[in-house]
This record gives C-alpha cells, sequence and structure tokens, in this order.
C-alpha cells in the first residue's frame, strides 16, 4: 500500500502544470531571505483581492475563493468575501483610495442579494449545492455587514445586518453552542472555533444595541471555554481533525477571545486568551514557522506551515501585547508576520503577485497549490496591526 501511495504521489508530481511545478521546487528549496515589510504586503495584497474580485468566474462582486496553480480562478466565496469588506474598508481610509470603498460597497450589495429571507448565508462558492444557511458562514458575512453599516450607510445595511444576527440569535442552543446548521462540505459537530462568529455577534450589537446580540456571543464563548485544558489548548476547534487542529481555527478561536474581552472586560476571557497565547509560544520557531497542525500538547502534527494561522495568530498576539503588556508576544508576532510576508509572490506572474498561499511549500495539505482570498486578507491585516502597535509604542 505505502508503495503504491508513494507511486501515485510521483505519477500526481509528474503530471502536475508548468508553474505548479516552478512554485513547488521553488519554495523546497525555503524562503526567500528578505522581507518587503509590512507596508508593501499590504499594498501587495490590496493589489491581489482587486483582482480576485475582477477574476471571479461568476463575475458578482464577491472575491474569487482562491487562485489554483491547477485550475485557475475560482468562483466567489460569499463566507470570506464578508470579512474581506472591513480590510478594504479599514485600507481605503489609511491609503486614500476611494476604489477600494466601491469595492467594499459592491460586494456588501451583492452580499445581501444572496441573503436567505430568514437572514442566513449560504456555506461554501456561491455555486456549490446544497445551498443551505450556515451558522460559520453567516457570522463571518456578519462583520462584513457591520462594518458596512457603519461606514457606507446604515439605511442600506442595518437591517440586513440585524436580521443575519438575530438569526444567529435565535438558532443558537441553551448553552451557547451552535449545532443545527454546520456546513455541509465538513466534518459536522461541535465548533469551539465559532468564537469568531460570536465576533460578528459583538460587531453588530455595537451597531444594534439592546437585541441580544452581544449576550449570544457572550454564550458561545463561554461554552467554548468548557473546552479548553489547562495547557490552554481547545478540543472540537477543527474542520476535520479535532485531535490536530489547523493553525488556522486555532487562530478563529483566539480572536474570538480577544474579541470577547474586548467587548465585555471579562477577565476570566482574557485568561483563557492568555493560556492558548502561552500554549502557542513555543510552538513558534525562531524563524517564525509554525506547523500547520499542533496536537494536544501543542506539538507539531505536519512538516508544512498554514499560512493564514500563522497570520491570524499574529494578529492576536499584538493585541494581547498592547492589552496585558506582553514583549514576548510581540516577538513571536513579529517573527510569524515576517515568515508569511517573505513567503509572499513579489514578483512573476500576475495573478499570484501579492498572494499568499494556503501552505507553505505550496503543496502542503492546506490550501494545496491555492492561493486564498482570506490568507492574503488576515497578512494584511496583521501587517496593518504591527504597524498600529510599532506606532503605539513609539509615541509612548
Amino acid at each position: 500500500m505505502a508503495v503504491r501511495a508513494a507511486l501515485r504521489q510521483v505519477l500526481s508530481e509528474w503530471s502536475l502544470p508548468r508553474a505548479a511545478k516552478a512554485v513547488r521546487a521553488r519554495d523546497l528549496r525555503g524562503l526567500p531571505i528578505g522581507d518587503p515589510g509590512p507596508d508593501a504586503a499590504i499594498l501587495a495584497g490590496l493589489s491581489w483581492l482587486k483582482r480576485a474580485q475582477d477574476q471571479s468566474r461568476t463575475h458578482d462582486g464577491g472575491f474569487a475563493r482562491d487562485f489554483s496553480l491547477l485550475t485557475g480562478w475560482a468562483t466567489s466565496y460569499p463566507e470570506t468575501s464578508g470579512y474581506i469588506v472591513p480590510t478594504l474598508l479599514r485600507e481605503a481610509g489609511a491609503q486614500g483610495d476611494d476604489d477600494l470603498r466601491r469595492r467594499a460597497a459592491r460586494c456588501l450589495d451583492w452580499l445581501v442579494s444572496i441573503q436567505f429571507p430568514e437572514g442566513g448565508f449560504q456555506g461554501g462558492r456561491v455555486d456549490q449545492v446544497p445551498r443551505v444557511p450556515v451558522t460559520f458562514n453567516t457570522g463571518q458575512i456578519l462583520l462584513g455587514l457591520a462594518a458596512g453599516a457603519r461606514f457606507l450607510g446604515r439605511d442600506k445595511y442595518l437591517g440586513p445586518m440585524q436580521r443575519a444576527a438575530a438569526w444567529l440569535r435565535d438558532t443558537q442552543d441553551e448553552d451557547g453552542c451552535w449545532r443545527r446548521h454546520s456546513t455541509p462540505f465538513s466534518h459536522a459537530g461541535e465548533k469551539a472555533y465559532e468564537t469568531h462568529v460570536a465576533w460578528g455577534l459583538f460587531e453588530a450589537a455595537r451597531a444594534a444595541a439592546g437585541e441580544g446580540f452581544g449576550e449570544a456571543g457572550l454564550r458561545q464563548v463561554r461554552w467554548a471555554m468548557t473546552k479548553q485544558h489547562t495547557n490552554g489548548w481547545l478540543e472540537s476547534n477543527c474542520l476535520e481533525d479535532p485531535k490536530a487542529p489547523l493553525t488556522h481555527t486555532i487562530g478563529y478561536a483566539l480572536r474570538g477571545f480577544v474579541e470577547a474581552h474586548l467587548f465585555a472586560n471579562d477577565r476570566a476571557i482574557l485568561e483563557a486568551a492568555h493560556r492558548m497565547a502561552d500554549g502557542l509560544l513555543p510552538a513558534i520557531a525562531i524563524d517564525g514557522r509554525l506547523a500547520g497542525r499542533l496536537d494536544e500538547e501543542w506539538r507539531p502534527t505536519v512538516d508544512w506551515a498554514c499560512l493564514t494561522g500563522s497570520a491570524q495568530i499574529a494578529h492576536s498576539l499584538f493585541l494581547l501585547a498592547r492589552i496585558s503588556q506582553r514583549p514576548d508576544y510581540v516577538v513571536k508576532a513579529r517573527l510569524l508576520n515576517a515568515y508569511v510576508r517573505r513567503s509572499m509572490s513579489t514578483m512573476g506572474e500576475v495573478d499570484t503577485l501579492g498572494g499568499i498561499k494556503g501552505s507553505f511549500p505550496v503543496h502542503g495539505d492546506y490550501g494545496r497549490y491555492q492561493y486564498l482570498n482570506w490568507a492574503c486578507k488576515f497578512t494584511i491585516d496583521s501587517c496593518r496591526e504591527e504597524l498600529v502597535f510599532a506606532s503605539s509604542q513609539s509615541s509612548q
């Protein structure tokens, strides 16, 4: 069986398109030494996101899920298009780029057009079936709707935001977990990383107080805390392998804890965030490499990095460093960001220029041979937070 599997692997690699072979060969030589830095990475990433919106195969205003070295541009992905919107709106102000603002509005208008009457949003790419409302995807789009209501017009986006938030509030189980509307495109079961859905509810509560949105979000976060081990690791915290969760879903869960503390100023929630962060620190190598899956002792179980997760975790470490004055968090956050930036395509084909791969090396099991729109979004966000953190320290 092992020989057969090895033979299949060799044949698969032999049949790769030339571009995929070239990127794989380059990655196997290791990361480039040079770090383009946060400013350059933000600009390159924004250019790539613009192209992802323009090149989506469905041409609907959403962002292509990915650019694949095997199959080209994908169709639009509602979930991640939703949380790309706050990134575009923030950077529109930072860069003085009105085109980013127009693109955010175009994306939100498309999302509102595909919202289910009860308030939820579908899972998967826009052209995938079955087309059913999904908790996690709705929570991520809620982040975009809340940003739209705040920065683009309450009259236009507040109603859709309230419907999405109310649907999440009303479909939540009594203990705070969401179990009824999981995605049909992944394994079923409880998901601790839906603290990132709770964050959407916190943003909705800021835009529309008194509707129980924030309380619903806090119920989920407190339920997720019951899944935490004493070393900070979370059970039920992965799309596919709860025994060795992706750093991507670890990053989702950690950010949800941080945002819950920022919303409620709850010391117990902050301590849960610190336990996760402290567990992660030893897993981050001196060159910024973090294995893409970690077991319950925070040990690596794969030999590739999930670049999305690295950027997400870096962002939360910067936030926690500001809250708790932890210089060790800053050191590791900068290492993570530099590692991801070094992996960024800064020359070559226009479809990959400024993009971030799912995995490094590119043939790792997360987003295999793909440049993912959410990997790019989280890299931009984390680089921006690195700049904000540096500015706040220099002004003290």
